[in-house]
């Protein structure tokens, strides 16, 4: 049995205040930070043994969490557009942080259930303070064979690292990022009941770590060059996997002073 969901994960994460022209300067260091709700795609399989046994059966769920993407728009200007600059000329590129598919594998875990005699399975998906993100979704029985798959938006934050290299270079200096997010928790519940809901129904549940709180996610350094030469101006816009802007735009500064 597949069954499919789709639900939205955790509050909102703002990020650092808005500047008067929607500009935000970045720290001397150049670490940009980034907060965001990502997609992720879950598709959890669960297998199970020993269905009839007392005090219950055993279940082991794995599976791949696929992450949406972060990406980021670099853009190189010869002046900022406002100034006494009779041409402001503009180069941008857009560059995949996160691709789009990456995978984290769900490590293959066992599960006990309290309740013998093939019991009825439904499964919940709970964020990693344990908040419930979903109805109980009715698997079928021990016997069956189960998958689920759901659709959320993970929490993440995190910061990229930027360096520079030949500000002056034609066609344009070579911007190199790199950096680390960190993904919210996901759980599933897992129910184990010898009668559908209703009066003289067991229970038993158990909790599985589908995303870990604080999961890491590198951002391998990677070189991007620009098409604006003569020391131009840096701009940096984070993007969702369609291109929708996250945040502010980032004014870094002239390339040399990067």
């Amino acid at each position: 049995m597949k069954r499919t969901l789709v639900s939205r994960a955790g509050g909102a994460i703002a990020l650092l205040a808005v500047g008067s022209l929607g500009l935000m300067a970045a720290r001397a260091e150049q670490v940009l930070p980034v907060a965001c709700k990502m997609p992720v795609h879950v598709k959890c399989n669960v297998n199970e043994s020993g269905c009839y046994n007392s005090p219950g059966p055993q279940i082991t769920l794995d599976g791949a969490i696929t992450l949406g993407g972060l990406g980021a728009n670099l853009i190189f200007q010869n002046n900022l557009k406002g100034t006494h600059s009779a041409l402001v000329e503009t180069w941008a590129t857009n560059i995949a942080l996160v691709p789009l598919g990456s995978c984290i594998v769900i490590p293959k875990q066992p599960v006990n259930g309290g309740v013998g005699g093939n019991p009825h399975i439904y499964m919940q998906f709970l964020d990693g303070k344990s908040n419930v993100l979903t109805e109980e979704l009715y698997l079928g029985r021990c016997v069956q064979g189960l998958s689920l798959e759901g659709d959320f938006l993970n929490d993440v934050i995190g910061a990229t690292t930027i360096d520079t290299d030949g500000c002056s270079n034609h066609p344009g200096p070579v911007i190199t990022m790199g950096g680390q997010i960190v993904l919210s928790g996901l759980k599933a519940r897992i129910i184990f009941r010898n009668n559908v809901k209703g009066t003289h129904t067991a229970q038993d549940c158990r909790d599985v770590d589908l995303i870990i709180e604080g999961t890491p996610v590198t951002i391998p350094k990677s070189p991007h060059q620009g098409g604006a030469g003569g020391n131009p101006l840096i701009l940096l816009q984070f993007l969702q996997c369609d291109e929708t802007p996250i945040g502010d735009l980032f004014l870094l500064g002239r390339c040399n002073k990067i």
